[in-house]
């Protein structure tokens, strides 16, 4: 933005936030005189790799980024994509008269905030100005109210951020060593993948038992209407007295639990009792009913939207923020990182407002509803997330579409219900009882509810993590019935159930599950989700997230040798030491010091110390495994107890092992003679962990793998095999043991892709000497031109010169003539679409566009669309498994990243014609003078390029540590 030549009362003021979206809004607001501007994020940061690190910085400085030897000094540098922002920054600074720092006032923000004054180093007075919406009236009240910078929030994202780095950067390379290159640690996200992992093994141990009862269906005689049924249905809840079983009387082991006084039905003996209680009487036992009383959840703060979204709207953590952020940057909603619940006095007096308007008054309780309860340690600001403003604009008034539109609705009728009165009604206990013909006595049970006024349920009801579960507005309504009454059974059926394994996460109950166990922070849930399916640790199925094999090997190395590492206790209490130094209450220095150097690093207490049992000496810090913490850095130097191959080898059973190689995970039959490596056979990647059984890994055994060989090509002599690669089914020749493999002599064998309709079962020595063949010359065309048939990454086609045509079919690379390719070549060439692919599977109707999804076949592989929007489907996705729900989930995270706008062009224009006027005016000097500048530029721009080259090729390998 151009600084205008108006003035504030004042001066000039430059205010700077974080993105330009929330720039251009504020600016608005703010009217002339003020200049703002975005500095996109954070303008510095800890060096990625040592090739950022000054030259004044020797040893481990250069590689951790940190000096751990002087008090844990960081080394910050300015991010290589920002400097030209600086330089604009600096700029306008250098024509201000006051600096207003307006980044989000958390400690991410503060942080911004302080990093923006070290580098620009104003030397006109500074502001912060801070606010949790962004309305005319929230920014001019922050204009007129600023505060100073915050320095223990700085310090303590500081203390976060050193942690974090020294974390990733220490532990990270142990799993390069002993598992795989590319993984990463992190102090949140491996303890989050182990949560994954421990569920999933629950379900690998979880062992079904089956139990059955009876289902009756019981009628009163009288017709029945809406509000007094003349049937209903009960379930059989005790045998003389004695309790029928239920799933929650069962172990995982498929036992019942011990001290169990329950009566455990099989098939025979349930339908032995249905058959015995046909034409007994029923009557009703007992009636006994309570009020039932629903107050309205809270509004929302970060967390519980996030799983709201999950679950109502089908969006991931990731895509519920992206959403949320562009919802607060335009002024829609307040902040949305945000641990608490509490309404401001504005906000509460908006939303009775539009209680009354949409409701009626009596939907309005006599007094404010207060929701002052907060996350344990929460962030210092912010109320909940609602809409901006003092008035509340409906999701209609906004203006908004798809994604945006449904987040805003959801947050907007939390708020306004957070607001209303209790939802009231009574619950009902039914009770029949009846004497089967051998004497038994059966009885049966029913419950009902009915809700007499639904007060805030007519704005809104929240979702459930389980499919299955039944809604809170949901009414069962049972006939009008008293003790006494007989009931004529119309139906008694005998019922089979089994119990289920725990079900596996998904992103809201892993948000759930992280935030009561107090682990992290949850700003920062959404992006280490998003980090340890990035890495490849989990995956979906559906929404469920799925551990990979890898994580297996990773959770397992962390537990046996960085024990304290990964405990959910121990991560729980490092936050809380990390709060205490946010309040003051413990200094930073001497608790790093504790944690990388170990106990003996500092005198016990000095500087506040740690919270005790957070970094103990090493008896406290045992697991019984012989691990103990003296201090991160001796726990990563002595690295000779860990055997990367047990660490990474997990027994299925007869004999079979499951091990995590460098290039995925395999099954291995395990043998005791010397020198052979026994059988084995690939998993594959998208295999989830409970569903590897002894069955499953010999049918894997049992199926071709390995080398198959074909026979000998006539013309070299040269063994012709066919292989299983990562990237699919091949052949390839086998070359003499004393060819040259390296250096400038060295000679590649020839290698070709098995085609769609082949597998490794039935190709021939015969297909993989003609697949070998390939390139085929065609022939030449009257120029002298030649044309060739290949194979490529999208499919067969001609070639001849650059000019490139798409075949029909693989075989058409072995039998198209000349003549047919000179045809092919005399058509115009297709510079539009192919006729449209008829869809992979069709999805249904998208909830937002309302438009039929469906999975097509791109050129990059199969995508999801709904005609607007496409999504790429990820790797663990599948054609033959997706579900509606993750297409759809696709498709919002797609349209969540909203594409910018393309003004290059309109620019480029503009560009065009002033260039052309300056042209008219601009004298020979003038022209000589830019191309000698010209030159120098590019001059310039080659050797910052090799230096980027260099700089890249030195960071390579380096860990993405440092977000949590």
């Amino acid at each position: 933005m151009s600084p205008t030549s108006e003035t504030a009362q004042g001066g000039r003021r430059l205010v700077i936030v974080e993105s330009p979206a929330k720039a251009k809004t504020i600016k608005g607001y703010l009217g002339p005189g003020y200049v703002v501007e975005a500095s996109v994020g954070h303008i510095r940061d800890l060096p990625n790799g040592a090739a950022e690190v000054p030259d004044q910085y020797t040893g481990e400085v250069r590689r951790l980024g940190v000096d751990v030897e002087h008090d844990f000094q960081p080394v910050y540098v300015v991010n290589a994509d920002k400097k030209s922002q600086v330089r604009k920054l600096k700029e306008l600074l250098a024509d201000s008269d006051e600096l207003f720092l307006a980044t989000d006032e958390d400690r991410e923000g503060e942080a911004i905030a302080w990093h923006l004054q070290e580098v620009l180093k104003p030397k006109v007075p500074v502001r912060r100005m801070v606010f949790h919406e962004i309305t005319k009236d929230a920014i001019r009240a922050a204009v007129a109210n600023p505060r100073e910078l915050n320095q223990r929030l700085v310090d303590a994202q500081e203390t976060r951020r050193i942690l974090d780095r020294l974390y990733g950067y220490e532990v990270s390379p142990v799993l390069w060593k002993k598992v795989m290159r590319g993984l990463s640690a992190g102090r949140v996200q491996s303890v989050a993948t182990r949560l994954v992992v421990e569920r999933e093994r629950e379900r690998i141990a979880f062992r079904s038992a089956e139990y059955w009862d009876l289902t009756g269906v019981f009628a009163t005689g009288r017709a029945g209407d809406t509000s007094d049924p003349g049937t209903f249905g009960a379930r059989l809840t005790a045998v003389d007295g004695r309790r029928v079983a239920q799933g929650r009387d069962f172990t995982s082991a498929g036992r019942l639990k011990d001290g169990a006084q329950v009566l455990h039905l099989d098939e025979a003996g349930a339908r032995g009792l249905a058959a015995a209680l046909e034409g007994a009487a029923f009557t009703v036992r007992s009636v006994e009913s309570k009020p039932y009383r629903r107050s309205p959840y809270a509004p929302f703060r970060t967390t519980t939207l996030q799983q709201e979204a999950s679950r109502k709207l089908g969006f991931g953590a990731k895509a519920t923020m992206q959403v949320a952020q562009k919802l607060y940057e335009n002024g829609f909603i307040t902040y949305m990182r945000t641990d608490s619940t509490t309404l401001s006095e504005t906000a509460v007096a908006a939303a009775r407002a539009q209680v009354t308007q949409l409701y009626g008054a009596d939907y309005l309780p006599d007094k404010p509803r207060s929701y002052a309860g907060k996350v344990k340690n929460a962030q210092e600001a912010h109320e909940a997330i609602r809409p901006s403003g003092d008035r509340f604009r409906t999701p209609a008034e906004t203006g908004l579409t798809g994604d945006q539109f449904r987040l805003y609705e959801l947050i907007w009728k939390r708020t306004v219900a957070s607001q209303m009165k209790d939802a009231v009604g009574n619950s009902v206990t039914v009770k029949i009882g009846g004497r089967a013909s051998d004497g038994r006595d059966a009885e049966f049970s029913a419950s009902g509810k009915t809700i007499t006024f639904h007060g805030f349920m007519k704005a809104y009801v929240e979702g459930a993590d389980d499919p299955n579960a039944e809604l809170d507005d949901r009414e069962r309504r049972l006939p009008q019935v008293a003790e006494g009454d007989r009931l004529a059974a119309e139906e008694i059926t005998a019922d089979g159930h089994a119990t289920k394994p725990p079900a596996r996460y998904t992103e809201a109950s892993l948000v759930k599950e992280l935030e009561e166990r107090e682990i992290g922070r949850p700003s920062t849930y959404a992006s280490i989700i998003g980090t340890i399916l990035d890495r490849g640790y989990v995956f979906k199925k559906g929404t469920a997230l799925v551990p990979s094999f890898l994580s297996f090997a990773v959770v397992n190395l962390l537990e046996k040798h960085f024990g304290r590492l990964v405990d959910y206790d121990f991560t729980a209490k490092m936050e809380d030491d990390l709060d205490r130094i946010a309040r003051g209450e413990a200094q930073a220095v001497p608790w790093l010091k504790r944690f990388y150097f170990g106990e003996s690093a500092t005198e016990p207490g000095a500087g506040g110390g740690a919270a005790p049992g957070a970094v103990g000496d090493a008896a406290e810090a045992g697991n019984g495994d012989g691990d103990h913490l003296g201090g991160l850095k001796d726990l990563v130097t002595d690295l000779g107890a860990i055997d990367a191959r047990e660490i990474s080898s997990f027994p299925v059973g007869d004999g079979i092992v499951l091990r995590v190689g460098r290039y995925g995970p395999y099954v291995q039959r395990v043998t005791e003679a010397e020198g052979e490596t026994g059988q084995r056979a690939d998993v594959p990647d998208d295999l989830p962990p409970d569903e590897l059984t002894v069955a499953y890994a010999e049918e894997l055994l049992a199926k071709p793998s390995g080398d198959f060989e074909l026979g000998t090509d006539p013309e070299t002599g040269r063994k012709i095999v066919a292989k299983a690669g990562r990237y699919g089914p091949y052949v390839t020749e086998v070359l003499p043991e004393d060819t040259p493999k390296t250096g400038k002599n060295a000679v590649k064998p020839r290698t070709a892709s098995l085609f769609k309709s082949m597998s490794l079962d039935t190709v021939t020595l015969e297909d993989a000497l003609r697949l070998m063949s390939l390139p085929r010359v065609v022939g030449t065309d009257p120029e002298g031109v030649e044309i060739t048939a290949q194979n490529g990454r999208y499919g067969p086609y001609l070639k001849k010169g650059t000019d490139s045509r798409s075949l029909d079919s693989e075989e058409q690379l072995f039998t198209i003539t000349l003549d047919e390719a000179l045809a092919i070549y005399a058509q115009p060439k297709q510079r539009g679409r192919a006729a449209a692919k008829p869809p992979l599977k069709e999805l249904g109707t998208d909830p937002v566009s309302e438009r039929p999804v469906v999975v097509k076949d791109g050129r990059f592989g199969p995508y999801v669309t709904d005609g607007e929007t496409n999504a790429t489907l990820r790797r663990d996705d599948d054609v033959e498994t997706i579900t509606p729900e993750r297409g759809f989930e696709l498709l919002a995270e797609k349209r969540a990243k909203a594409p910018a706008k393309k003004t290059a062009k309109k620019a480029a224009k503009k560009t065009t014609t002033a260039k052309k006027t300056a042209a008219t005016k601009t004298a020979a000097k003038k022209t000589t003078t830019a191309k000698k500048t010209a030159a120098k530029k590019t001059t310039t721009a080659k050797k910052t390029a090799a230096k980027k080259t260099a700089t890249a090729a030195k960071a390579a390998g380096k860990p993405a540590a440092g977000t949590d």
